[in-house]
This record gives structure tokens, C-alpha cells and sequence, in this order.
């Protein structure tokens, strides 16, 4: 288990947009595994490569179902509204409501490089939101009901 440095508001790495995977090797998949580890490690329910300085397109996800990875992902329809509250592990000690779609339909890819199509509602669809956002270097606080 190799955890990495979750990197915190301010580190110019979280608002830059992150580049597609090109080729899944040994180091995405360790890269990976770490993003899982590290994930569980500080309690949290996603963690995306940025917030581990890696500007690569890949985000992990376990909201209660296991772990879930999603390389290259791509947004392909959402659905319906539900407003509540975020945090995230690059933000600490700060909440905010944020207004989100009900339901996602995804396209990405698995560890082993395995195109999926999945669709989630929730939270699940809450945190597949907000991960891909990290993505673009968009945050949470950006999106707050109080911001706009």
C-alpha cells in the first residue's frame, strides 16, 4: 500500500485540466491502486488524479459497492436535479450544497483498459460529477449554491 499526498486548495495543480490516458500500463495501474488506498485511507468517497498531482484523466470512486475506476471518462447524458451538500479531500473542513444532475450516464475506461458504459443515480452520480470535474480543474466551491 503506497499512499500519496492529497494536495489542498491552493496547489495550482487543482485547476488544470488533466490529459487523457494514452496507454494503460504498470504505473497507471500502481498509480491507481495508490488513488484506492489513498482514497480509503483519508475516508473519502472519490479521489481524481489531479488531487494526487498527476494530470492524467482518472478518477476513483467507491460510494458503498467497491471500488470503481473510470480512465479517459466522458459524460454522456444526465438527468434530473438534486441539490446537497459536498466536501472534498482537497478542500478540508469546508462544505457547500451544490446542485448536481440525478442521474449520469458515463462512458470509460476499466484498469485493464475495457471500454464501459454505466449509468448512476445519487450519489453515485454525485461523485462521478464531482471527480470528473477535477478533471478541468473545476472545484466544488465553484459550483456552491452560495457562489452563484
Amino acid at each position: 500500500m503506497a499512499l500519496r499526498n492529497i494536495r489542498v486548495i491552493g496547489d495550482d495543480v487543482l485547476r488544470k485540466k488533466s490529459k487523457n490516458v494514452d496507454k494503460i500500463n504498470d504505473r497507471i495501474r500502481t498509480l491507481i491502486k495508490d488513488m484506492i488506498d489513498t482514497m480509503y485511507e483519508a475516508d473519502g468517497v472519490g479521489l481524481a488524479a489531479p488531487q494526487v498531482g498527476i494530470l492524467k484523466k482518472i478518477f476513483v470512486i467507491d460510494v458503498g459497492e467497491g471500488p470503481k475506476v473510470f480512465i479517459n471518462p466522458e459524460i454522456l447524458e444526465t438527468s434530473g436535479s438534486q441539490i446537497d451538500v459536498e466536501g472534498c479531500l482537497s478542500i478540508p473542513n469546508q462544505q457547500g450544497e451544490v446542485e448536481r444532475p440525478f442521474k449520469v450516464k458515463v462512458k470509460a475506461l476499466n484498469e485493464n483498459g475495457e471500454e464501459f458504459v454505466l449509468e448512476a443515480e445519487e450519489l453515485f452520480a454525485r461523485a462521478i460529477c464531482h471527480e470528473n470535474d477535477h478533471l478541468y480543474g473545476i472545484l466544488f466551491i465553484d459550483k456552491t449554491n452560495n457562489n452563484k
